[in-house]
């Protein structure tokens, strides 16, 4: 068996083939500092300030005032003020607050959990062109939550998100792709959107695309890009590019052998419970290669 098919069939059952919903935390701080640094000449510089103005009905305000609930900065936390600060900001069609608010009914933070009430609000946060809201529609419809599955339906919304740069909507995309779910299956298409993710430092992405390199799946097989992207994911702690890289050291697939690079990568994989990688550093000393 020569290395190229030894290299694909080592690695067959390495590859991350989940379309997952990242768990997402609601992190007011950040949607403050990004959504609202251009605005805070115009906002309220006091909470009693921020109060009137959001009873006064100024959506940004109401949504800074939700924020700030939800958070609990300079007040006692409070997701129940904050998911009715939120509710009349997203009642007034605010895109950032509908999110957030499909958000709170997802998780059930401060209301009763209903993910078809969060299925109601991300569309609306969706229909505006908020890509994680795009995103997390799409993952509604591939997991079924608040809606019957469809996964042509979640693919829809994954490649607006994924269009408008969204990593975790490309990763997504190439899933879908590579197994022909929702869409018809296309390798080329994963690749493309694999990288796509891969580039901005989506872990899964980039153990995926290491893998199509690996196997010659929609692109030409090369072994030293493979690595490459193996590498890149090994970094960040994906086990399963920490096996693949230790395998691809010890049997000199892509890169030059190197016994204690495949132990370091085989030990690192071992000590997120892969059984694989176990074995491996077992045999490894078994064999005399300390």
């Amino acid at each position: 068996m020569n290395a190229i098919c030894g290299i694909a069939m080592e690695i067959k059952t390495f590859c991350d083939s989940k379309v997952i919903r990242l768990k997402k935390t609601l992190i007011f701080v950040f949607l403050s500092i990004l959504f609202f640094a251009p605005l805070k000449a115009a906002l309220p510089v006091n909470m009693s300030e921020l109060r009137s103005a959001a009873q006064k009905g100024n959506a940004v305000a109401q949504f800074s005032l939700a924020g700030i609930y939800y958070n609990g900065y300079g007040v006692d936390r409070n997701y129940v003020l904050a998911v009715k600060w939120l509710y009349l900001a997203a009642g007034q069609g605010f895109a950032k607050a509908q999110y957030n608010l499909g958000e709170m009914y997802y998780l059930g933070h401060g209301v009763e959990q209903n993910y078809t009430e969060a299925l109601k609000w991300y569309r609306l946060a969706a229909a505006q062109g908020m890509p994680d809201a795009q995103y997390n529609l799409g993952v509604s419809y591939a997991t079924g939550k608040g809606v019957q599955q469809n996964l042509a339906e979640a693919f829809k919304w994954y490649r607006l998100a994924a269009a408008q740069g969204d990593a975790k909507a490309q990763y997504n995309l190439g899933v879908l792709y590579s197994k022909g779910a929702g869409i018809e299956q296309n390798e080329a298409e994963a690749v493309k959107w694999y990288r796509l993710s891969a580039e901005k430092g989506h872990i899964m992405a980039q153990n995926n695309l290491g893998v199509m390199y690996a196997k010659g799946n929609g692109v030409k097989q090369n072994l030293t890009e493979a690595a490459k992207w193996f590498r890149m994911a090994a970094t960040q702690g994906n086990e399963k590019a920490q096996l693949t890289l230790g395998l691809m050291y010890e049997k000199g697939y892509g890169i030059t052998k190197n016994h204690s690079e495949a132990e370091k990568w085989y030990r690192l994989a071992a000590e997120h419970g892969n059984v694989i990688a176990q074995q491996k550093i077992v045999t490894m000393y078994a064999n005399g290669r300390k």
